[in-house]
């Protein structure tokens, strides 16, 4: 099933069409280094072996979990020998990110100097995955995951491909485009063992072949940080649904809860602040809660608290005013503490003026101020009122 031109491809539309840069890499038949950046199952290789083919280059095949140095230089060696038949040479390298940076180092002369043409397929972000000559060197190409509707028009091929569309299901072939996860791969998969199992697949048969999937989740790489950088965003825009969304995601995916709780609690203080000085007591609990209740109970603590703080008032008047307090207390490191706000422990230090017309009781508004003089007409909190 796999495309064998990018007529063929399905659902990439923001880089393949018409003023799209894989046609235009296409339409000028001048190879350029790629990396491919995207979820599993969304078309790298695919690709990878499509523009080989345009460019009537040798395809060569590596993974960066296998391969090693001996494997690099045989890849050379086999690209010298093409460059004499002035046949171009592709070297594909799926999951890219693996190679160490000694290995990525190896390939930048022989891609410098166009004896290669590097395409890397990776689904962690090359900003900290892949070294940044290699970047400079090449252009990032974003994979996107398939939606429903392109999952849908996948499996449809691969029924019609197999001569099986009595044989399935429009509802199955539905429910199996759902649980693939924007993954054409697994999708395809999916559908292969459903039709092993039975004569006429329905979404029940789907489910006995698939069983429970476990969502595309990295609880350290970009899944993680894109949906905890949603949820704060959901909640910061009061947007309770998107809240809910994003927590339901994290949770199913196993998301450490506390995790979660700890953002919340930062969350509480920073976005919300005065607007609301419970709210941080709350997200206190929350955490508290968690670590006493666990899961899957803790889920809905975590609901209650994200609905609460996600529904709460804005304002970020102490988070501002910290920032800039750390700035001028940066810049002003050797600024000397006024001697009037010094502790007169002993008579000397009395006499030196440490205390000087401070006075012991409550609100008491020294006639000098309290910021060094260097300083002292600097603003550090601004009450706003405002997010």
């Amino acid at each position: 099933m796999r495309p064998q031109s990018l007529d063929e491809v399905i659902g990439q539309e923001a880089i393949i069409g018409d003023g799209k840069i894989l046609t235009e890499i296409v339409k000028n038949g001048e190879p350029v280094n790629l990396i491919f950046w995207g979820p599993p199952g969304t078309g790298k290789t695919t690709l990878a072996r499509i523009l080989a083919k345009e460019y009537q280059a040798d395809f060569v095949e590596l993974s960066a979990v296998t391969a090693g140095k001996k494997d690099i230089a045989e890849v050379v060696e086999r690209a010298k020998v093409n460059w004499n038949l002035k046949i171009r040479t592709v070297l594909f390298v799926d999951e890219i990110h693996r190679f160490n940076k000694a290995q990525q180092d190896a390939f930048l002369p022989h891609v410098e100097s166009g004896l290669i043409i590097l395409i890397g397929a990776t689904t962690e972000n090359p900003s900290f995955e892949v070294i940044s000559p290699l970047i400079s060197r090449s252009r990032v190409v974003v994979v996107s995951s398939l939606d429903q509707e392109g999952i849908l028009k996948v499996l449809e091929r691969a029924v019609k491909a197999e001569k099986a569309e009595k044989r399935v299901t429009k509802d199955a072939l539905k429910y199996v485009a759902e649980i693939s996860g924007g993954d054409a791969r697994s999708a395809l998969g999916d559908l292969e063992l459903s039709l092993s199992l039975a004569k006429k697949v329905d979404q029940k048969v789907v489910e006995t072949a698939v069983g429970k999937k476990m969502p595309i989740y990295d609880k350290s790489g970009d899944y993680h940080y894109n949906n905890i950088s949603a949820f704060i965003k959901s909640m910061r825009g009061s947007n309770v649904d998107a809240t809910l969304y994003y927590l339901a995601r994290m949770v199913e995916s196993g998301e450490d809860p506390k995790f979660i709780a700890r953002r919340m609690v930062i969350f509480a203080s920073e976005d919300i602040g005065l607007a609301g000085n419970g709210a941080l007591n709350l997200a206190v609990s929350c955490f508290e809660a968690i670590e006493r209740v666990g899961m899957p109970e803790g889920g809905i603590i975590l609901s209650h608290v994200a609905t609460a703080l996600s529904k709460a008032k804005k304002n970020r008047d102490t988070y501002n005013a910290w920032a800039r307090a750390k700035d001028i207390a940066h810049k002003s490191m050797g600024c000397q503490v006024p001697t009037w706000l010094r502790n007169a422990s002993t008579k000397l230090m009395a006499d030196l003026g440490y205390g000087d017309g401070y006075k012991w009781e409550a609100g008491f508004q020294h006639e000098k101020g309290y910021l060094p003089k260097e300083i002292a007409g600097q603003k550090i909190f601004e009450e706003t009122g405002k997010n």
